[in-house]
């Protein structure tokens, strides 16, 4: 099992950065995969970023590639998505998810669990 909560979610204007962080507690984060997905009223959820339980391996969205890295500490149990040059398209909820095992799926439907999400707000 692996509990998670995200934090570090706000009201920015365009350009601004954020840095999100998602802590897990439970004893397969380090054996995880973490994924980011994000999901903006009225539409579907989509993928955004992931790392493999290694951290050797990332994965980027064509739409965050260049502005926004995930990276993951396992001493702190925590992983992060610092977002940069955020647009207005960028505004969604943005939650973590963990793939036991896992490589770091684009496939919402490979990752057993799931934070409550962070929202993400970007003014024009």
């Amino acid at each position: 099992q692996v509990q998670l909560v995200e934090s570090g979610g706000g009201l920015v204007q365009a350009g601004a950065s954020l840095r999100l962080s998602c802590a897990a507690s439970g004893r397969t984060f380090r054996s995880s995969a973490m994924g980011w997905f994000r999901q903006a009223p009225g539409k579907e959820r989509e993928f955004v970023t992931a790392i493999s339980w290694s951290g050797g391996r990332t994965n980027y969205a064509d739409s965050v590639k260049g502005r926004f890295t995930i990276s993951r500490d396992d001493a702190k149990n925590t992983v992060y998505l610092q977002m940069n040059s955020l647009k207005p398209e960028d505004t969604a909820v943005y939650s973590c998810a963990a793939e036991p095992g896992g490589y770091g799926s684009i496939r919402f439907n490979d990752y057993n669990f799931w934070g409550q999400g962070t929202q993400v707000t970007v003014t024009s």
